[in-house]
């Protein structure tokens, strides 16, 4: 599995503005290939990012996505809220899983 994460320090004042931005989102990764799940973190203290996580089969479905028209329909809102709203850069990390408890039959734990 591929797991991408993406920090992203957002103002107290916009939190509420921008949990709605994801719950209304445009759902277009959830079609693409290779896809497994998108989780969204709301931090516990709010001098904290939130966390925007999703998992991936392989870093080529990734890669693919972030490659199509739908990449390009789904981030086509991310100017929605005013720069004001987010206290720095977003920070995007990659990982490949070797371990996953959910499925002890998982490649990655083998």
């Amino acid at each position: 599995m591929y797991v991408v994460m993406n920090r992203i320090p957002v103002q107290p004042e916009f939190a509420q503005a921008f949990e709605e931005r994801f719950r209304s989102r445009a759902g277009e990764v959830d079609k693409m290939p290779g896809f497994i799940r998108n989780l969204v973190l709301r931090p516990d203290r709010p001098e904290d990012p939130y966390v925007v996580l999703t998992m991936w089969e392989s870093r080529e479905a990734f890669e693919a996505w972030t490659r199509s028209d739908a990449f390009q329909k789904g981030h086509a809102r991310s100017g929605t809220l005013p720069r004001e709203a987010f206290r720095g850069p977003n920070k995007l990390e990659t990982f490949t899983a070797f371990l996953d408890s959910a499925d002890p039959e998982e490649p990655a734990n083998r």
